[in-house]
């Protein structure tokens, strides 16, 4: 084998734009390994772990490159495939159109040489502060997409944006949609009528993709970070994007989304919604809690409250059980082999065994858990792992878009690597995951995701799964459908129904 190991001095990319290319290496004949990647700790201790010798003076500012292949030609070939894939992600980006000479070195001195009023901060977390309190201080309102900003710099920065009078959306902000147009992950969806503040991502996108399905147009999303109905935060953000909308004359209705709030924020938010001297224009609120109603009911109450019908939403059943093991096994096994897995598919199909809860979006996670637990008859709140109800042997959620999960390395969103890991470690029961599309997230998730969960099914595993997208995502929604269930999982397009139908499923 021959190795290729690189550190490029203050070199900087985006994680997702590297974790593109460490993939399109891995692809290549004859390469064994490929990571491409900012040299932080996780990824210096990665890298070694793979065998490779990461000089002791890479820093996290610097480009780690470390290719494996099979021998010199071939590793040669992903070297210059390397510089293409760079050198073409660069020039994408339109960093260059001015020439190097020209580009600004700050945030603020950006917003001087553009007519912006928007900015986007994707950087590590420890450095988001310091870009977004630039944009605040030049004027502009901020999406911050970065995670990990400590809770007291979140605050002291939706502080000065209020008295700045310009709008913090984050830290953790993964959707928001500007006048129709997206950032972040995001969806695509007809224009119209509805305004959305969310302190969710995927739950901003249930609930627009679901209007978008039943023909319904949105005009903005003000994500304000997933903490901002905290009690710390105590809902900064929210208020400040509330009013916007309602002083907005393109929006007619509001939903506000958010997952479980703390109860005396929720209490000032709702006054400040529905009390003396509140908002002018009709509100739908989903602040996911026990008793409260999920998403997809908030998007049927914010249809109705637009005078239009409510649709059937758009599901796909599990093939039947002999059906699923004679696809899972055709190309793999024999008439015996066959056989037992139509048994073990058919025993999963009538329910019973542990329920996994593999989730990439945190609030479609919570609520999924939400739900699930009350049909089983337990009310420990979500999040608290592990526990027996009566009926059933174990209940699990794991959110692979937390914090914890997303240190040094891409959103399960746009990197599987680790819900991949878990779906092939459950060998019965049933598995319940989010599927998320739109810009930004995976280009084709049921390319990993379909064989998974084939070889799943073939182990005797039900598999449902929660699929949020619409017909205009540039991976195809009901392609991506139809791929997930020819792989033996049953699929909806609503989170809440495809958790209850995997409740049942856990319990006979």
């Amino acid at each position: 084998m021959n190795d290729l190991v690189e550190v490029r001095a203050g070199v900087y990319r985006d994680s997702v734009s590297l974790m593109r290319v460490s993939r399109a290496l891995s692809a290549r004949p004859g390469v064994s390994v490929a990571l491409v990647a900012m040299a932080t700790g996780l990824n210096v201790e990665m890298a070694r772990d793979l065998g490779f010798a990461v000089p002791a003076t890479a820093t996290p500012g610097d480009l780690l490159i470390a290719i494996r292949a099979g021998d010199g030609d071939e590793l040669a070939a992903a070297a210059a495939d390397l510089e293409f894939q760079l050198s073409e992600r660069a020039a994408g980006s339109g960093s260059g159109a001015a020439g190097p000479g020209a580009l600004p070195r700050t945030t603020r001195s950006a917003a001087r040489s553009a007519e912006a009023t928007v900015a986007l901060v994707s950087v590590p977390g420890e450095h988001a502060f310091a870009e977004a309190m630039d944009a605040v201080e030049a004027g502009l309102s901020v999406m911050v997409f970065s995670d990990n900003m400590p809770v007291d710099q979140e605050i002291l920065l939706k502080d000065r944006a209020g008295e700045r009078g310009v709008l913090v959306m984050g830290p953790d902000c993964g959707t928001a949609v500007i006048g129709g147009a997206g950032l972040g992950f995001a969806n695509v969806l007809r224009p119209g009528p509805v305004g959305v503040v969310a302190a969710s991502g995927t739950g901003a996108q249930q609930v627009t993709c679901l209007l978008d399905l039943a023909g319904v147009g949105v005009g903005h999303v003000l994500g304000v970070g997933g903490r901002d109905l905290s009690a710390e935060v105590g809902g900064r953000s929210t208020v400040q994007a509330l009013r916007a909308l309602d002083a907005d004359p393109a929006t007619e209705l509001i939903v506000l989304i958010s997952k479980p709030p703390a109860p005396e924020v929720a209490r000032a938010v709702r006054d400040c919604v529905f009390g003396d001297g509140g908002l002018a224009k009709p509100v739908v609120t989903a602040l996911l809690g026990p008793g409260q109603d999920d998403l997809t009911a908030a998007a049927e109450k914010a249809l109705s409250a637009l005078g239009l019908p409510v649709p059937e939403w758009p599901h796909w059943p599990a093939p039947q059980a002999s059906e699923t093991a004679q696809a899972s096994q055709a190309a793999r096994a024999s008439q015996a082999a066959q056989a037992s897995q139509a048994a073990q598919a058919s025993q999963a199909a009538q329910g019973g065994g542990p329920l996994h809860g593999l989730y990439s979006g945190g609030t479609l996670c919570t609520e999924a858990e939400l739900i699930v637990r009350a049909m089983l008859g337990t009310d420990r709140p979500p999040g608290s792992g592990t526990d027996q109800p009566p009926g059933f042997e174990t209940a699990r959620f794991v959110d692979f878009g937390a914090d914890e999960y997303t240190r040094g390395r891409a959103h399960p969103m746009i990197d599987p690597a680790l819900r991949l890991e878990a779906l092939a470690a459950v060998d019965r029961g049933v598995v319940l995951l989010d599927v998320v599309l739109g810009h930004g997230a995976d280009p084709d998730p049921a390319a990993s995701l379909a064989p998974a969960l084939a070889r799943a099914v073939g182990r005797g595993v039900a598999a449902v799964v929660a699929l949020v997208g619409t017909d205009g995502d540039p991976q195809g929604l009901r392609a991506q459908a139809a791929r997930l269930n020819e792989a033996g999982a049953a699929v909806f397009t609503s989170n809440a129904a495809a958790a209850r139908h995997a409740a049942r499923l856990a319990v006979p």
